[in-house]
C-alpha cells in the first residue's frame, strides 16, 4: 500500500493549474505555437486551446500572447504572469511532493506515520533538505562516514565527527535528513573521475533562473529527488534544460538533520 497525493491549483472552487497545463505552457514556450504544443502532447489543437481557455478564464491576468508577422512569422508566447505563476506552482508543488514523500516513509505502518508527523521540519537557510535514512555508518578515527540512500540507485555519503553521531544517536536505519547548501552544490556537463570524500550524481537540468551574476539551477536526481544549486553565472552559459549533468558535493559539505 503506498501513500499519493495528486497536487491541483484551484480557483474559485475549479481546478485552475495542474501537471498537465504547465506542461502545456512550458510546451507554448518552447515551441512558439498552441498547435505545435499540442501535437508534442498528442492531443487536438481545440483541446489544448480549451484548456488555455479555461486558465484564462481563471487567471488574474492573460497566460498568453499573440506575435503576428515579423521575421519570425508571428506566434504565441507566454506572458511575464505567466511566467510568474508557473514558477509559484512549480515551487508549491515541490513542497507538496516533499510533503507526501514524509507520508511514503511511514508505508502501513500508522503508528510509524505518526512519529513522522510529530518531527519539527527543519527550518535552516540550506535550500536543500532530503529526507533519507542511514545504510552504514564507517568509522575512521575521531570521525564518521554516513552512507544514505536517496534511491534505489543513488546515495549520499556524510563525514561528520563521531561525537556528532554519538550525540545525536545514529544508527543504521535512522531516518535524518541530508541537508546542502546550494552553493556547496557544483553542476558540471563532464563526468567527474571517482574521488574520496567527493559524492558524484548524475541527473537533468530541470530549470534555470539567471540574475546579473549568478544562476539558481534546478537539478533533478530521479522522480524523487532535486538539488537546488547556485552558480556564477557563466558556468551555467553551456547548459540546457534536459540535458545530463552531474552534481559534485564534497561528503564534508552534507550536514545531518534530525
Amino acid at each position: 500500500m503506498n501513500i499519493d497525493g495528486r497536487f491541483w491549483l484551484t480557483k474559485d472552487n475549479q481546478n485552475f493549474l495542474g501537471d498537465g497545463r504547465v506542461e502545456l505552457l512550458h510546451k507554448i514556450e518552447k515551441t512558439g505555437s498552441i498547435n505545435a504544443a499540442a501535437k508534442e502532447m498528442k492531443m487536438s489543437y481545440k483541446a489544448a486551446w480549451e484548456r488555455i481557455n479555461s486558465m484564462n478564464a481563471l487567471a488574474d491576468e492573460p497566460l498568453i500572447q499573440r506575435k503576428i508577422g515579423g521575421s519570425g512569422g508571428g506566434g504565441t508566447t507566454l506572458t511575464p504572469y505567466a511566467y510568474e505563476l508557473i514558477k509559484t506552482y512549480e515551487r508549491l508543488h515541490e513542497l507538496h511532493r516533499q510533503f507526501i514523500d514524509r507520508f511514503a516513509e511511514a508505508g502501513d505502518d500508522p503508528e510509524r506515520l505518526a512519529r513522522i508527523l510529530s518531527r519539527t521540519f527543519l527550518t535552516t537557510s540550506a535550500r536543500n533538505q532530503i529526507p533519507t535514512t542511514i545504510k552504514k555508518i564507517t568509522q575512521h578515527g575521531l570521525y564518521v562516514t554516513i552512507e544514505m540512500s536517496i534511491s534505489e540507485k543513488n546515495f549520499l555519503r556524510s563525514t561528520i565527527t563521531k561525537k556528532s553521531a554519538e550525540n545525536m544517536g545514529l544508527s543504521t536505519g535512522s531516518e535524518i535528513y541530508a541537508i546542502i547548501k546550494s552553493s556547496d552544490i557544483l553542476i558540471q556537463s563532464e563526468a567527474p573521475k571517482a574521488i574520496e570524500g567527493i559524492n558524484i550524481l548524475k541527473g537533468t537540468i530541470k530549470s534555470i533562473e539567471r540574475s546579473d551574476e549568478f544562476a539558481e539551477l534546478s537539478f533533478n536526481v530521479d522522480n524523487k529527488t532535486n538539488l537546488i544549486a547556485f552558480l556564477d553565472k557563466e558556468k551555467v552559459n553551456s547548459f540546457e534544460i534536459g540535458t545530463e549533468a552531474y552534481a559534485i558535493i564534497s561528503t564534508k559539505n552534507i550536514i545531518i538533520g534530525s
